[in-house]
């Protein structure tokens, strides 16, 4: 599922309330039934909460491999093995030895993405993952999210290429002025053109 709208709607604000960086003045967010305000984002991460940030936050000083050692454990489904996420990103494979720092912009946002999937996590919470990547690597990182939906997880994705997330996403939802005015399934919402001009600007 997405979570859509122009920049300040609140998209961000959102995701990081859910995952404990940001506290909320009202209301509550509920995980699998349990209350979650007030808890700390390691705490949420223990619960099967994984984030990716828009900047990825990739260590620069540490190896591709030792990166994918320090994922923040969660209690969700088991998580995936070095060798079935090189079969999906091999250029990780590649670089393997190489700093964070030495990384181009889409092998970083490649490792981000790995990094919790060696976790054992439930819901990931995805900020912009194509944002600034070329269109090669926009495709390589939709594929890699249709494995994520298909393996069982939940994906909360937000994202400003609308035609990208059509192709996987199940359901949409839009906020505007930071309230959500429009929740639909996928079919119905990538046909309905004035949804999109009238909120996301399209």
């Amino acid at each position: 599922m997405t979570l859509l709208g122009r920049n300040g709607a609140g998209k961000t604000t959102t995701i990081k309330t859910i995952m404990g960086i940001l506290h909320p003045k009202s209301g509550t967010i509920k995980l699998n039934g349990e209350e979650i305000v007030g808890l700390s984002p390691h705490q949420i991460a223990k619960r099967g909460v994984g984030f990716i940030p828009e900047d990825r936050r990739i260590f620069p000083s540490l190896t591709v491999s030792e990166n994918l050692m320090v994922p923040v454990w969660g209690i969700g489904t088991e998580g995936w093995s070095n060798e079935k996420i090189f079969s999906f990103f091999p250029t990780l494979k590649a670089r393997i030895n190489n700093k964070g720092s030495q990384l181009s912009g889409g092998e970083q946002q490649m490792l981000a993405i790995a990094r919790i999937l060696r976790a054992k996590m439930d819901l990931i919470l995805l900020d912009e993952p194509t944002e600034g990547l070329a269109p090669l690597l926009v495709r390589s990182i939709g594929e890699i999210i249709k494995e994520i939906k298909n393996s069982g997880l939940t994906l909360l994705l937000i994202e400003q290429n609308i035609k990208f997330v059509t192709h996987f996403a199940d359901r949409h939802y839009i906020l505007y002025a930071g309230e959500l005015v429009y929740s639909e399934s996928n079919e119905r919402f990538k046909d309905n053109f004035e949804i999109q001009k009238k909120y996301l600007g399209i």
